[in-house]
């Protein structure tokens, strides 16, 4: 296969690293996102006859995608669970062309992490659901996420699911894969612990969790708990040597430089540099009803989920722009200013009016960051000149990766708002009935969340548990109005 020059010269640069490497056309248009354990052994597979060849053979898609390449890029990261996060979410993004089996939301995996129950477990699910557990992901390659989890069982022990009519602790539990909780070898606090450092490494945290695990080891070990600081020091041990041994790691060292919609934002709002932080905001609310705020966070251009925050409207009634005033006022009260990283732009969902009252919101408390808006009906970009007072329209091309950036930040802080708000609503509508069940009263009703958790997990308890907890006579009221199952 003929080479052009500027791309010869690409292959000789690729390192013998992970990372994320991106296939251009002669236009310049991204059409391909892969991710490699070697970026140079990978990477240069494309360019050798035998395996253009070998592709028009059994992967015909291949066969037509190779010609295409014009000029090649590539992101290093420290290991490949760096590359499975970025890939994933950079082909969510941008879409190119040749990424059809990553399309297809159906082939995406998640990791779900049911922490609040009372026998928390983690597994996997294609189609994540408003169950109050947490789905981390997608991932576009089960294959190698599963390798990694059972991996990371090793270190950070989890049922898969909860064991049913168990006598005594499974076999997983003597190799070190269960915390063994039916039988209490485990604590529900301690499992529960266990979990969110679990949570933090897949979120991409490594080198935090390490650090936090260290400092957990340190405090035991003064206050003479060995037993404990001995668990901490091979748990760090453990996370350290993953490093070499499986496909996934963190995001800490995403190089900002080589992300063209940062970079992007950066010129066109003339920035201070590429906004490493960028926060979406959005509303909702149904007929003035149970108004919600969310905040998420794009960091480096990829969702950083463990640094979202909802907000519980104060502002009565159906006013967005009050609403979007409320909700930064409180992001930037100085309470907040202190405990949240500072971002470097703000994208709030809606056109003028939405965007006119985040910054006025901003210019009471005093926080110089950059705002703009995005207007639903054509994606146009809105900014709002401080000085003068005039706003200006900005339109790009439907293939601007500027644009797909901020529509996918819109898109997530509008899915989280709605999210939300629908909980709430649930959780207003479950109150609401109980409430009208006469002789039941909010002594009743404490009893209940304190016993299950919440008045939805009630209802849906067994009737002989609901007796228990608050007596045969008034668990038949509950049972009787709510026709629930005897």
């Amino acid at each position: 296969m003929k080479l052009s020059k500027k791309l010869s010269q690409k292959l000789e640069k690729l390192p013998n690293k992970s990372g994320v490497y991106f296939h251009r056309d002669s236009a310049g248009k991204l059409i391909y996102v892969g991710k490699a354990a070697n970026l140079r052994n990978r990477v240069r597979q494309y360019f050798q006859d035998s395996t253009l060849k070998e592709a028009r053979l059994s992967a015909p898609k291949t066969a037509v995608h190779i010609p295409e390449i014009a000029d090649i890029e590539w992101i290093e990261t420290e290991s490949e669970i760096d590359a499975l996060f970025l890939e994933a979410e950079l082909i969510k993004r941008y879409m190119p062309k040749y990424n059809l089996a990553l399309r297809d939301d159906k082939s995406d995996l998640y990791v779900r992490l049911d922490i609040k129950s009372q026998h928390p477990t983690v597994n996997f699910s294609r189609c994540p659901l408003d169950d109050e557990a947490e789905y981390i992901g997608p991932f576009s390659s089960s294959y190698e996420l599963k390798k990694a989890m059972r991996m990371l069982r090793k270190v950070f022990p989890y049922d898969m699911k909860k064991p049913v009519g168990a006598k005594r602790v499974s076999l997983d539990y003597h190799l070190g894969l269960s915390p063994g909780l039916e039988e209490g070898r485990t604590g529900l606090e301690e499992y529960r612990k266990n979990l969110k450092k679990l949570r933090l490494y897949l979120k991409g945290s490594r080198v935090k969790l390490v650090k936090q695990i260290e400092k957990e080891m340190k405090a035991a070990a003064q206050k003479n708990n060995f037993e404990l600081a001995a668990k901490l020091r091979d748990q760090a041990r453990a996370l350290k040597s993953l490093r070499t041994q499986i496909v996934f790691g963190d995001r800490e060292f995403i190089d900002l430089s080589k992300d063209m919609a940062l970079n992007g934002l950066h010129e066109l709002l003339k920035l201070k540099g590429p906004p490493r932080r960028i926060e979406g905001y959005d509303i909702s609310h149904i007929q003035g009803q149970n108004n919600v705020a969310s905040m998420v966070v794009f960091s480096s251009g990829l969702p950083d989920k463990a640094e979202y925050r909802k907000f519980k409207m104060k502002t009565p009634g159906n006013n967005d722009f009050a609403h979007m005033h409320e909700v930064i006022s409180r992001r930037f009260s100085p309470r907040n200013v202190m405990r949240w990283t500072k971002p470097d732009l703000l994208l709030i969902d809606g056109g003028k009016g939405q965007l006119s009252s985040a910054k006025q919101a901003l210019k009471e408390s005093g926080a110089n960051i950059p705002a703009i808006g995005l207007a639903k009906r054509r994606e146009q970009i809105i900014t709002l000149d401080d000085k003068s007072g005039e706003f200006k329209i900005i339109e790009l091309p439907n293939d601007s990766h500027i644009r797909k950036l901020l529509i996918r930040i819109r898109d997530e802080s509008h899915r989280f708002a709605v999210t939300y708000q629908n909980t709430l609503a649930r959780k207003h509508q479950t109150k609401s009935l109980i409430e009208e069940i006469p002789g039941l009263g909010p002594a009743t009703r404490k009893k209940l969340i304190r016993h299950f958790g919440s008045l939805r997990a009630a209802l849906a308890a067994q009737p002989r548990e609901i007796k228990k907890v608050i007596g045969p006579a008034k668990a038949k009221l509950l049972i009787d109005n709510l026709n629930l199952e005897n």
